[in-house]
């Protein structure tokens, strides 16, 4: 397959839906490999043969064991089998939420990046456990309590911070949030209506955008062959090749698959998991610096990242901004 028609198979790790502050993970990864059916085949059966393990389907975290770091090393190393044909989006979860947070109550996301790094810093651990639970519940699509407790509970929590934190570099931030409680209360009243096609709080459908964007990079077609996913319904997929072809992406389809049945998908599956894993041990601050090394040259520059030392370890330099999700996505 050339690169004017080129096929590549994606895959995700870390999602927990609409929980971005409670889940089980703080990174989220979509990763997407270009290889060949049979290179792809040839890599997992080599994997399989380094590591020998007896379980029937083989995870990331078989790499990610220390006892087969050597294995996870030849996957990823410059002269490895998917350098120059793998990818991965990174998206930091609780940079997200509030990018998403700023989009609505703000109308953009200009601020979204000085309120995650000047906020956490000022309102302390608490304060800021505080804020990001009380912005999660304003944004969640899903709620069972009162419809108006949401938006209660997080203009309660702007004004609590505003108080406390009334001369310092975050509260014309915090000003603009406590003015634009028309905007949630417009938000809340139209999930009464029903649920949205784009639930806005989820990385994957935006993630699947810039993927596709990734890889049709100066002017290729690409299709997409991404694991069975419940949230990627008829509806969905539509939705993705609208925004792709409205941005300029020339994605020319998007099909799914059984993961057992296609080894790129499982390479995809392998190094989401592998990417997610160690761009959150740089996130806190436990990383091993060879590894991210090795995992440097997948990093889509374009990841939703707001941890400055985190993103300048992950992209190997220090870069002045990080890419709002407003970039892939028209949520």
């Amino acid at each position: 397959m050339t690169w004017n028609d080129r096929e590549v198979a994606c895959d995700e790790s870390g999602s927990d839906g609409e929980n971005l502050t409670g889940g089980n993970t703080d990174v989220f990864a979509h990763a997407g490999v270009g290889l060949p059916v049979d290179a792809a085949a040839a890599c997992v059966r080599e994997i399989r043969d380094r590591i020998r393990s007896p379980a029937e389907e083989y995870k990331a975290n078989h790499l990610l064991r220390e006892k087969h770091r050597a294995v996870l090393e030849w996957l990823l190393a410059p002269d490895g089998p998917i350098h120059g044909n793998a990818h991965v989006h990174l998206v930091e979860k609780e940079f997200f939420l509030v990018d998403r947070t700023a989009h609505l109550l703000l109308g953009d996301t200009a601020e979204a990046l000085s309120l995650y790094r000047t906020g956490r810093r000022t309102f302390g651990e608490a304060g800021w456990r505080e804020f990001v639970r009380a912005a999660n519940r304003l944004l969640r699509v899903r709620h069972d309590g009162e419809p108006s407790e949401p938006a209660e509970l997080f203009f309660r929590t702007v004004d609590d911070l505003r108080q406390a934190h009334a001369r310092t570099a975050v509260a014309p931030v915090l000003d603009g949030l406590a003015a634009a409680r028309s905007r949630a209360d417009d938000y809340r009243a139209g999930l009464l209506a029903g649920p949205p096609l784009i639930p806005p709080l989820n990385p994957l459908l935006p993630a699947i955008v810039r993927t596709a964007a990734y890889w049709s990079a100066g002017g290729r077609e690409v299709r997409l062959v991404h694991d069975r996913q419940n949230l990627l319904t008829p509806e969905r997929i539509a939705w993705i090749e609208e925004t792709a072809r409205r941005a300029g992406i020339r994605l020319v389809g998007l099909r799914l698959v059984v993961a057992g049945e296609d080894p790129r998908v499982q390479l995809a599956d392998f190094l989401a998991g592998i990417a997610r894993k160690l761009a959150s041990d740089e996130l806190n601050r436990r990383a091993d610096p060879a590894l991210t090394a090795l995992l440097r040259p997948y990093v889509d520059p374009a990841s939703v990242w707001g941890d400055e030392a985190g993103r300048a370890a992950l992209l190997g330099k220090i870069s002045p901004a990080a890419p709002s999700a407003d970039i892939n996505s028209a949520v």
